[in-house]
């Protein structure tokens, strides 16, 4: 055979054995390797994880709300209170799948930047600042709560702050900001850390002055030396909304559940609840009902 034959040969023998072993091992396909690098399917029927503010939990509301909710669906609720701040940063991690929150500012900016779905207005109820009847700082009765914010300050009279991040740790802020007062790192000035309940207690047992939805407030009110000094004032409105965790930016949220959840507490079911709730014991309910009403903030 002459050098020109072999020439000819060697690459023709070559691709033969190439194609022999692609008929043996197909390359992956375009779904192939989407479906290797496709995160895994999320779990049916778990839980819908609802992080939402402590008020809704120590008011008893969703004592009454989710087993009602888990009746009708035969889905079931894994309940965790927290802060609002720290609600919308679970949600943010996929840590929650819809948020019943506080915290208007905070919740335009989660739903601006993708990690949140139809944020819908719920309820509402207010903010009151509360404080032993002795009133060191002389609060009662002032024309709004920056007023007597400024009163507490001057007063250096013991104030108890959640110091959360949640919706009424927000608004005491801006409270203070209004009063023209900084109280951070004074020896008057308690930060507990913990939700409205215990601070509370923490206020009620120290003869100190806090700032709490009226809800939490009526609820526990029986357990507390603490009265209503100041309410009524516009800037104390407390709205509620729901908000579904977006499977867009978190796939692996369970938002099936988050939608059943977020559209049963604005079903007229839910918000007969609401609207209801408390009167019976305190003679006035904790919340109003808002579902379908436009924004008042």
């Amino acid at each position: 055979m002459t050098r020109h034959q072999l020439a000819w040969l060697f690459p023709a023998a070559l691709a033969a054995v190439i194609a022999a072993g692609c008929k043996g091992a197909p390359p992956p396909t375009q779904d192939a390797a989407t479906q290797e690098s496709a995160p895994p399917p999320v779990e049916k029927n778990r839980p819908v994880i609802l992080a939402t503010t402590t008020s809704t939990q120590d008011t008893g509301l969703l004592d009454v709300l989710v087993p009602l909710f888990e009746k009708k669906t035969g889905l079931t609720v894994k309940t965790i209170a927290v802060g609002s701040g720290q609600a919308m940063a679970m949600g943010k991690r996929g840590d929650a799948d819809v948020l019943l929150v506080h915290s208007p500012d905070d919740e335009k900016t989660f739903v601006e930047e993708g990690f949140g779905l139809r944020r819908r207005i719920v309820m509402h109820n207010d903010f009151v600042v509360v404080g032993p009847a002795e009133d060191k700082a002389k609060v009662k009765g002032a024309a709004s709560a920056a007023e007597a914010f400024e009163a507490i300050a001057a007063a250096g009279a013991l104030f108890v702050s959640r110091g959360d991040d949640s919706g009424t740790h927000k608004k005491e802020k801006k409270l203070w900001g209004g009063a023209g007062a900084d109280p951070g790192g004074k020896t008057w000035y308690l930060e507990t850390g913990s939700g409205m309940g215990q601070t509370l207690q923490v206020a009620s047992e120290k003869g100190a002055y806090t700032l709490t939805d009226r809800g939490t407030y009526l609820a526990l009110k029986g357990t507390l030396h603490l009265d209503i000094l100041v309410e009524g004032d516009p800037g104390l409105f407390n709205v509620y909304h729901v908000i579904e965790v977006s499977p867009q930016k978190l796939p692996l949220v369970n938002a099936d559940g988050a939608r059943a959840f977020a559209d049963f507490i604005l079903s007229p079911e839910a918000q007969d609840v609401i609207r209801t709730f408390g009167t019976e014991k305190f003679g006035t309910p904790l919340f109003y009902s808002d579902a379908g009403k436009e924004e008042s903030e």
